[in-house]
């Protein structure tokens, strides 16, 4: 397909999937989303995510995130926006912790904003515009045809695979905080997420 070999794709699908499955910003944003406002918002929040990636991945492919990467200032500017969100998602989370498991009071327009948090997370990740540089050129072979080709089928399946492992943690951490009607282990996963968020900002900010 398009050059690439299956055993090719089976190992960068490999990888992706034990890619995903390590906890990070994304991660706890859509679990966060999903054990506070309910299946539909981590969903919508792993939509957001997806987005965000979809932009990375073009830069990609239009050459914009290696001139990102290669720019000291720009690069920074960015990490420290990143970090600076991620602990005010952290602040958020922490702040509404101690209300009811599964929120009510304006659900709708919290699940909207999820969207727009989700991309906002993902975009302003540095980690992930290096990560995309770094490992999509990986598994292109220029040799076995169209380049550009490639890197938008591997970002598709990348993009893909992201969206499909966050939409069943949302739907699986929505599910269960809803079962809960106590609502003690929804706002426990609240708290972890929120300190998660914090901690990873302060990792970012402070990583070279």
């Amino acid at each position: 397909m398009l050059g690439l070999s299956a055993a090719a794709l089976a190992g960068y699908l490999a990888a992706i999937v034990v890619l995903m499955l390590t906890p990070g910003p994304d991660m706890m944003f859509v679990l966060a989303n999903a054990a506070r406002y309910g299946t539909r918002a981590g969903v919508v929040a792993a939509l957001g995510v997806a987005a965000g990636e979809a932009v990375h991945v073009t830069a990609v492919v239009c050459g914009l995130a290696a001139a990102i990467s290669a720019s000291p200032v720009l690069f920074t500017v960015i990490r420290w926006a990143g970090a600076a969100y991620l602990v005010l998602l952290g602040v958020r989370a922490l702040r509404s912790a101690g209300g009811p498991a599964i929120a009510t009071d304006g659900a709708d327009s919290r699940t909207g904003r999820a969207f727009l948090r989700g991309l906002v997370t993902n975009l302003l990740n540095p980690k992930m515009i290096l990560f995309s540089v770094a490992f999509l050129p990986q598994f292109v072979s220029p040799a076995s045809g169209d380049v550009t080709a490639q890197l938008v089928l591997l970002g598709a399946l990348f993009v893909a695979v992201q969206l499909t492992v966050d939409i069943a943690l949302g739907v699986g951490a929505g599910r269960l905080a809803g079962r809960l009607a106590d609502g003690r282990w929804a706002r426990r996963i609240n708290r972890i997420c929120a300190v998660a968020f914090v901690a990873l900002g302060l990792r970012l900010a402070t990583s070279s």
